[in-house]
């Protein structure tokens, strides 16, 4: 996935289609600091997708790869349903599973890339709706949270199931009436963050994607704590518009709506100690680097 694994031949430039000149030349593998403001410019961040005009999903994804730290040996693992219709717009290694395998798939996968490549960092991000998360593949989630594999979990809840013609699911609303859910959910949306700390997962958030800057620094911090530590878990609010009756340009006010203090997407961190002590020696790490950057800057 990196510049210097992916050239184009000197002799075959000029043949080459501009947008994939543009791609290979032009990419962020590798820039460091990369992150959401790089959207828009960069071919590799999702340029089109085939999602429905207006999709809160495109925008998160967009701003998901944006964030990976290490893109190029990075591997996501999707399963059945949008995000389907988008993985095959990704300038990073994939796999799709099986609808609810996608944790039993990341860990088979996260423990083989650990014995191929034992002196390199290989991040595996698991990519999933709510059905496929908390509903149809719920044992292997959380199997894997107990058993502390260390990848990235991160479900976009739709509150539905959004592809197949919105069926409820445990983390629809209580009470929201759907074209497959006519009578309405009878009881309250199935607590996942906590499930997910009380499972293990030492990083776990709660939050919409309106916040393009919140969601770098959540998937950052995602990816680098489960490097280290153990499992991370992030749920991120990206509401279906077209079945819950919204217009294109309307996602992203459904989301601010669902982040209000007291509203269910009102931001919610977890942070185990451990997690934390690494985040702050992260952060001195960093501050020391900038200010031997400025250091640098002053004496030339």
């Amino acid at each position: 996935m990196s510049k210097e694994k992916i050239q184009i031949c000197e002799e075959f430039f000029d043949i080459m289609p501009p947008e994939y000149r543009d791609l290979v030349t032009n990419a962020t593998w590798g820039k460091e600091g990369r992150g959401w403001k790089d959207v828009g410019i960069n071919k590799e961040l999702i340029e089109q997708h085939s999602l429905c005009a207006g999709c809160p999903e495109s925008m998160a994804f967009r701003y998901i790869l944006a964030s990976l730290p290490n893109p190029e040996d990075t591997v996501m693992v999707g399963s059945t349903g949008c995000t389907s219709l988008v993985f095959p717009h990704v300038a990073v290694h994939n796999i799709h599973s099986l609808f609810g395998n996608q944790n039993a798939i990341a860990s088979g996968l996260k423990r083989a890339l650990s014995v191929r490549f034992p002196d390199r960092v290989k991040d595996v991000v698991v990519l999933a709706g709510d059905g496929a998360t908390v509903d149809i593949g719920l044992d292997y989630t959380l199997q894997s949270w107990f058993r502390q594999e260390k990848f990235t979990t991160i479900c976009f809840d739709n509150e539905l199931y959004a592809n197949t013609g919105g069926q409820e699911s445990g983390l629809m609303q209580k009470g929201f009436v759907a074209k497959m859910a006519p009578v309405g959910k009878k009881f309250d949306k199935v607590r996942l963050p906590e499930i997910a700390k009380e499972s293990g997962c030492v990083y776990v958030v709660n939050c919409t994607v309106s916040k393009p800057s919140l969601v770098e620094k959540v998937v950052k911090n995602a990816v680098l704590i489960a490097r280290e530590i153990g499992p991370t878990y992030l749920q991120l609010y990206t509401p279906c518009i077209l079945e819950i009756g919204k217009n294109s340009m309307e996602g992203l006010q459904e989301m601010r709506d669902a982040e209000k203090p007291g509203e269910r997407f009102a931001y919610k961190e977890y942070v185990s100690d451990e997690a934390k002590a690494f985040l702050a020696d992260l952060a001195e790490k960093e501050k020391a680097k900038k200010a031997s950057a400025k250091e640098a800057l002053t004496q030339a």
